[in-house]
C-alpha cells in the first residue's frame, strides 16, 4: 500500500507528526509533506481528522518480487524473556534462508532489550533489527503494526515468519493488510520452491481432514504464522557473530489509541505454560469425570511438568481450555508426553506427535495413540498412574 497526501484538505494541524514513528512528515508552509524518512507505514492515516491522508492499495501484480530478499522472524518476548516459539522459528528460518541463499534476520521490539540481541544471533540469526521505545515495552497492536510495516517497506524481506501465539495472530494479519502481503495462518510445515523462490506453506484445513499447500506468487513479503511446538529450535552457538541494526523510532503516546492500565498474569493452576513445558501429563475422556484430573495433576507435580488435556475433556467442561493439546488447542513438543485415557484422535495427535518420548496409558489395546507411542501401557489408568506417582515421589 502507499500513502497519498491530498494537499487541499491538509490544515497543518500536526496530528500526523505525532503519529509517525519514523519522523517521516514535516510541515512546510502550513501543509504536511513527506520527507526522506517516510517508510509509507500508514501510521499517519488514521490520525488525520480531515481526510487529507489516504492509504491506497497496491495491486499484487504491480509488485516487483525481485526487489525483496531475506527471511525475517518476528521475535516475541515477555519482559525480555524470549518465547520458545521464537527459537523454533529461527531454526526453521535458518533452513529456509540457506535454501534461498539469503540472510536470516530477527526483528526485536521493546524498551531496553538490546541485551537479548546476541541470544537471537546465537540461535541462528545473521542480523537483528532492533526498534526500541517506551511505547514498545509491552505489545499493542497499533504501534507494533506501524513500526513493523514501516520496516518491511524500507528493507523489503521476501519472507516474514511470526509465531501463531495470541500476539502473533493479532499482529500478522494487521501488518499483512497494511503492506498488501499474502498471509497463511497456523502453518505446520514450511519449505522453499527453489525454482520460483516461493515459500511453500502447509496448514491443516477442514478440521484437520486434509492438509492444504499454499503459495503466494505475486504479493511480497510472503507471510506465515507458525504454531509453537511444530518446528525444531537449533542448539545455541554463542560463538556466532551477527549484526545489530538499530532502527530509530519515536512514538508519541498521545497518538496511540490503546493504553495499558494493568497487566494481569493468568493463573494456570500453578503449572508451567504448556508450550514451554519439557514434561506434560495429559488426561482424556478415559478419566470419566472432572474430579479425576487430580491424579493427573499429582503425576505432573511429581515430574515437575504441566497438565494437558484432550479436546473431549475440555468440551465436557472438566478442565479449562488453556490446557487443551491438539489441532484446536496448543501444539506442544516436550521431551516427555504422558497420555492417560486418551484414545488418540487425529486432531490430538497433530498437537503432540513431535514430542521426544510419548508414553500412552490406555485400557484399549487398539487405541490409535499406541501407534505413535514410544512406550505403551495397556491397563487401568486409575491403578497405573497413582502407582507411578507414588514411585516417583519416593525417588
Amino acid at each position: 500500500m502507499a500513502v497519498r497526501l491530498i494537499t487541499e484538505k491538509c490544515t497543518g494541524c500536526k496530528l500526523c507528526l505525532r503519529a509517525c514513528p519514523y519522523g517521516g512528515i514535516e510541515i512546510v508552509e502550513g501543509k504536511a509533506r513527506f520527507n526522506d524518512q517516510c517508510t509509507q507505514c500508514g501510521a499517519c492515516v488514521s490520525s488525520c481528522k480531515f481526510g487529507a491522508l489516504v492509504l491506497e492499495v497496491t495491486f499484487t501484480r504491480d509488485v516487483d518480487v525481485d526487489q525483496y530478499r531475506g527471511v525475517w522472524v518476528v521475535a516475541e518476548h515477555l519482559h525480555g524473556q524470549m518465547r520458545r516459539g521464537t527459537y523454533e522459528l529461527l531454526g526453521e528460518g535458518r533452513r529456509l534462508a540457506d535454501k534461498l541463499g539469503v540472510e536470516l534476520a530477527a526483528v526485536l521490539f521493546g524498551d531496553g532489550v538490546e541485551g537479548v540481541a546476541p541470544d537471537l544471533i546465537a540461535h541462528g540469526a545473521d542480523k537483528v533489527y532492533l526498534a526500541q521505545d517506551p511505547a514498545l515495552a509491552h505489545y499493542r497492536t497499533g504501534p507494533y503494526t506501524d513500526v513493523l510495516s514501516g520496516m518491511i517497506n524500507q528493507y523489503r524481506p521476501e519472507v516474514v515468519l511470526v509465531s501463531a501465539t495470541p500476539q502473533g495472530r493479532d499482529l500478522a494479519p494487521r501488518v499483512a493488510a497494511r503492506v498488501s502481503a499474502g498471509l497463511t495462518a497456523d502453518c505446520t510445515g514450511l519449505d522453499i520452491d527453489e525454482d520460483d523462490r516461493l515459500l511453500v506453506q502447509t496448514r491443516p484445513a477442514f478440521g484437520g481432514n486434509l492438509m492444504a499447500t499454499i503459495v503466494c506468487r505475486e504479493a511480497r513479503p510472503q507471510m506465515a504464522t507458525v504454531r509453537p511446538g511444530v518446528m525444531k529450535a537449533l542448539d545455541p552457538d554463542p560463538s556466532r557473530e551477527g549484526e545489530v541494526v538499530e532502527v530509530p523510532v519515536k512514538l508519541d503516546e498521545r497518538a496511540i489509541l490503546t493504553k495499558i492500565v494493568e497487566i494481569v498474569q493468568q493463573e494456570s493452576d500453578g503449572q508451567v505454560n504448556l508450550q514451554d513445558a519439557e514434561i506434560i501429563v495429559s488426561g482424556g475422556r478415559g478419566l470419566g469425570k472432572p474430579e479425576n484430573f487430580a491424579i493427573i495433576r499429582e503425576l505432573a507435580e511429581a515430574l515437575g511438568g504441566a497438565v494437558g488435556a484432550s479436546r473431549a475433556a475440555v468440551d465436557a467442561g472438566w478442565i479449562p481450555a488453556y490446557h487443551q493439546v491438539g489441532q484446536t488447542g496448543r501444539t506442544v513438543q516436550p521431551k516427555l508426553y504422558i497420555a492417560c485415557g486418551i484414545s488418540g484422535a487425529v486432531q490430538h495427535l497433530a498437537g503432540m506427535q513431535s514430542s521426544d518420548v510419548i508414553v500412552a496409558i490406555n485400557k484399549d489395546p487398539a487405541a490409535p495413540i499406541f501407534n505413535i507411542a514410544t512406550y505403551g501401557i495397556v491397563g487401568d489408568l486409575f491403578e497405573i498412574v497413582p502407582k507411578l506417582t507414588e514411585k516417583l515421589k519416593g525417588l
